[in-house]
């Protein structure tokens, strides 16, 4: 009997790139912001701005759109020309129109996994765009369900996995975030693999788990191997 029978796949930097842009784009607010603040202290109230409102806006370039806005406001004392957020409401929509480009080996662990397991997306963020990404990513007809949520917590692991398999302890998350897609999915009582982007949010960092359920790959051409010796 094999040990996993259902596998849960991040999307956004574990199946396809995404945080490079959100990087590029913090680049060009810190050029838009360059006569009233130093690119550091830039990042550090925007991290703050960003935050704090999770809660109000939850994940997604709208919510990272607005912050830098609000930003702006903040470090310009209300003085922020109306070009400047112009040009930020420009960033936001040309971010939420990027094309998708996948990772290395994406495709091929989900089509290879998918004759063998059930997979399900499971991702956070603004429904609207989770979507756009996912249609034009080709690979939405390889999911036996797809899960779009507000956050990724044990409980929500505990419920989608027993929805679409027989329970977290039969289940495999596989994405970059140590906070989001690993220690939640452990605490659940299941089986976690890292898989790192090389970009980090520090809204999503978090400690290493203690765990003989927790697993490292390099790629999610690993990945694999890994059922093979889990199994």
């Amino acid at each position: 009997m094999s040990t996993i029978t259902t596998i849960g796949f991040d999307a956004d930097d574990t199946l396809w790139h995404h945080e490079r842009f959100y990087h590029s784009t913090q680049a060009q607010f810190a050029s838009l912001l360059a006569d009233y603040t130093d690119a550091q202290t830039l990042e550090a109230r925007l991290l703050e701005a960003e935050r704090r409102n999770l809660g109000h806006y939850g994940f997604g370039v709208k919510g990272f759109t607005l912050s830098m806005i609000e930003t702006a406001i903040e470090v310009t004392q209300e003085r922020v020309p109306a070009r400047v957020i112009s040009q930020l409401i420009k960033a936001g929509q040309e971010m939420l129109a990027h094309p998708i480009e996948l990772l290395p080996g994406a495709r091929e662990a989900v089509t290879e996994l998918s004759r063998s397991h059930d997979v399900v997306l499971i991702t956070k963020g603004d429904l609207l765009d989770q979507e756009r990404k996912l249609a034009q990513s080709g690979l939405g007809d390889l999911f036996d369900a797809v899960e779009i949520v507000s956050h990724k917590t044990a409980g929500v692991y505990a419920n989608i996995f027993a929805q679409h398999g027989r329970g977290a302890p039969r289940g495999l998350m596989v994405g970059n975030s140590m906070a989001s897609d690993v220690v939640p999915m452990i605490e659940a009582g299941g089986f976690a693999a890292h898989v790192p982007s090389g970009f980090d949010w520090a809204l999503e960092a978090a400690e290493v788990p203690k765990s003989p359920r927790f697993h490292r790959l390099r790629t999610l051409s690993d990945l694999p191997d890994l059922l093979t010796r889990l199994d």
